[in-house]
């Protein structure tokens, strides 16, 4: 994660550049511990002062060698940052500049502040190492510019160039430019061109790629520049999983289209990158709709109110209760198919209260006509559990194993003996159920298996041989029952 709050650098000139006479030399070696603290962006050194920057006056024109006082010598630095190349190579290039144009950069404004303040130096020439004719009335500047940065010359000039216009953004008018721009801007110090660039990255779309030069290049610059930035591409700790329950919470109570978007959540759940996060936050609304239900449930079957409004709230009560059971059926598939639903399985079979309230709901009959789709909506969220368990995708303790069965088999018969005639999908539900708990009392110990298997007489059938899931359920408990104790190590 990027720091919030680094130690920004301070901007101090390129040592690459030299001045071609002896005293500008020594001025560009000691550049090197000089350190220069931006100010105003309008402020630039004029005889060693600060000063505000004039307009460049009309008849400067940008490489205009019959008005220019400077000659700058554009060359790749291929060898150590502090070199200044004196021979002359292909890729070089030559540009006419004016120094009162170039004081908008605080470098180039440090840089001949020395030749200002010493005008005897024979304008700042030294003959010998330079081989134009023309020398004796320019100010002759090489700049080395790093060779492992693609177009770095090309992008040197333009910088160079929008030092004689304040109109930025016909050539900054998208992020890649503007992030060519940006670090040449830095390293000269030019003021406006940084708050330009910065002005256009912040304000536009960036692809993955230049997000990443983007954050690379944030710790080059000042807090204030850097702030909006960092907002974009930092959040807090638990930013991730207050969206992530933010979009479950849209999807299941908000959204009028909601099964394309609990559809949409699903694949996001599905490829977020931390799965413990998906875990805590499907458990965090599970365990809040799951309180939604129970306290619905728990008011129809004790009702706290008399009166003639007792029907119109007993309704509105079934009616949460079915919309929230669907919302928990929804969490639970999301958490068995994320292998997170160890949690939710214990709390489920947690649940002796709810359970008996809703047997208390399902022997009225008043469900039937108002939601009678509520018990198989609540059956379903056992099933999906149950199967898990069976298959071994969330491996829960005995204990968990025998109070699922214990507290959720009698709802089961409950559901059998009160929804007649059964909805086809109900009865294929139920017999997959009583399928699956036979299978979890198959795991427990003989004793906790006896007792449940005989409340589960109710699975039998008129027919023997309709029933082959509690047949062999008995065969089991019975052949385990009569097979010989085992002998101890001590009788060999």
């Amino acid at each position: 994660m990027i720091p919030t709050n680094p130690k920004k650098r301070q901007r101090v000139p390129h040592h690459s550049t030299s001045m071609r006479h002896p005293s500008s030399a020594d001025l560009t070696r000691s550049d090197s511990s000089q350190k220069l603290r931006r100010s105003n962006s309008n402020a630039s050194f004029n005889e060693g002062v600060f000063v505000r920057r004039a307009t460049p006056a009309d008849s400067s024109s940008f490489n205009d060698a019959t008005t220019a006082d400077v000659i700058l010598r554009l060359y790749v630095d291929h060898d150590t940052p502090f070199a200044a190349d004196d021979s002359a190579g292909e890729d070089d290039v030559q540009i006419y500049l004016h120094s009162d144009v170039l004081r908008r950069s605080k470098y180039f404004a440090a840089l001949l502040s020395d030749r200002w303040q010493n005008p005897n130096l024979n304008n700042g020439v030294d003959s010998k190492n330079n081989n134009n004719s023309n020398c004796s009335r320019f100010i002759c500047l090489s700049f080395g510019v790093s060779a492992n940065k693609p177009n770095s010359i090309s992008n040197h000039e333009t910088v160079l160039e929008l030092l004689y216009t304040d109109n930025f953004s016909s050539v900054i008018n998208n992020v890649s430019t503007a992030l060519d721009l940006l670090p040449v801007a830095l390293e000269l110090l030019f003021e406006d061109c940084v708050k330009a660039c910065v002005r256009f990255i912040e304000a536009v779309p960036w692809t993955e790629e230049e997000e990443k030069r983007v954050i690379e290049t944030i710790p080059f610059l000042r807090e204030e520049e850097s702030r909006e930035l960092l907002l974009r591409i930092t959040a807090e700790d638990d930013s991730c999983e207050d969206m992530l329950h933010g979009l479950i919470l849209v999807a299941i109570h908000n959204h009028p289209n909601m099964a394309f978007v609990k559809a949409f959540v699903a694949k996001l759940l599905r490829d977020f990158s931390s799965r413990e996060s998906a875990r805590r936050v499907l458990e965090r609304a599970f365990e809040e709709t799951l309180k939604i239900v129970k306290g619905s449930l728990e008011e129809y079957s004790s009702p706290d109110f008399r009166g003639d409004e007792t029907e119109a709230i007993e309704r509105l009560n079934l009616h949460i209760a079915m919309t929230n059971g669907r919302h928990l059926l929804w969490l639970v598939e999301r958490m068995v198919e994320l292998r997170v639903a160890d949690n939710a399985v214990k709390e489920w079979s947690e649940q002796p209260a709810f359970t008996a309230d809703l047997q208390r709901a399902i022997r009225d009959d008043a469900w039937r006509n108002i939601v009678p789709g509520l018990p198989g909506i609540l059956m379903k969220s056992t099933c999906k559990l149950a199967n898990a368990v069976t298959a071994g995708t969330i491996l829960a303790a005995r204990q968990v194993r025998m109070k699922l069965v214990k507290d959720w088999l009698p709802v089961l018969i409950v559901c059998k003996d009160n929804a007649s005639p059964l909805l086809p999908s109900h009865k294929t539900l139920y017999l997959e159920l009583e399928q699956t708990f036979l299978r979890i009392i198959s795991t427990l110990p003989m004793s906790d298996s006896q007792e449940l298997l005989q409340q589960c007489l109710s699975f039998s059938t008129k027919n023997v041989d309709d029933c082959p899931h509690l047949v062999t359920a008995f065969n089991t408990w019975f052949r385990r029952a009569t097979r010989p104790p085992q002998a101890d190590d001590d009788d060999g």
